[in-house]
């Protein structure tokens, strides 16, 4: 069963989203929140396996909110649900640590798969959305300065920094087994060993990682 607190600042959005989720037999809706600080207390209380989290709330916003949840509660994974598919406020909350991100007028079917997906453990972006989210981000986000051959990236071996390369280009596994001429599941352990070796814990992270340090640049 995954557990889901559902914060938005407005009821009618978060009644409808509890009809589609209960709608499913393996997702409870565990709690709701309207503002950033009662999903943090709530987050707290009731330990939620997802936290699907608007953005622009009055008070403490998403993008706060979710730092804190990630930072003190990093087995609630959020879900970050926006109006606009390059919101700059989206390109912050996955830096303060979200898992990824739909559109508030996603179909059912996409929000459910988006769950279970960051329920277990990985990232929601698809990757054609992976490329464009992350692009943007790069261009839009604050520069860091002394990123070019930034020391994180060795302590990756030479494959695994291809892998990670191609991750930050929006390639699926499929698609990187290909283009490197290994199987899919050679691709999932050297992207599982990339996030543990650089501590982040999902692809999402692996992409903005990869646009961060200089590895990739966009277009």
């Amino acid at each position: 069963m995954i557990g889901v607190l559902l914060v938005d600042d407005q009821p009618l959005l978060r009644m409808g989203f509890r009809l589609v989720l209960e709608a499913h037999p393996d997702i409870t809706v565990v709690g709701e929140a309207g503002d950033g600080a009662q999903a943090v207390a709530q987050a707290a209380a009731l330990a939620p396996d997802v936290v699907l989290m608007d953005v622009r709330m009055p008070g403490m916003d998403g993008i706060e909110a979710t730092e804190l949840i990630t930072r003190d509660h990093p087995s609630s994974r959020v879900l970050i649900l926006t109006t606009f598919d390059l919101d700059e406020h989206a390109f912050a909350a996955l830096r303060a640590g979200a898992a990824g991100f739909l559109l508030k007028n996603v179909e059912p079917a996409a929000l459910i798969a988006g769950i279970r997906t960051v329920a277990a453990g990985d990232g929601v972006v698809a990757p054609r959305l992976t490329r464009l989210l992350i692009e943007a981000f790069a261009e839009r986000g604050p520069a860091r300065p002394g990123t070019t051959g930034d020391p994180r990236l060795e302590r990756l071996t030479d494959r695994e920094g291809e892998v990670l390369t191609a991750v930050g280009r929006g390639r699926s596994n499929a698609e990187i087994a290909e283009d490197l001429e290994l199987s899919e599941a050679t691709v999932k352990t050297h992207v599982s060993r990339i996030l543990h070796k650089l501590g982040l814990r999902d692809r999402v992270q692996a992409a903005v990682l990869a646009y961060e340090t200089g590895l990739l640049r966009p277009r």
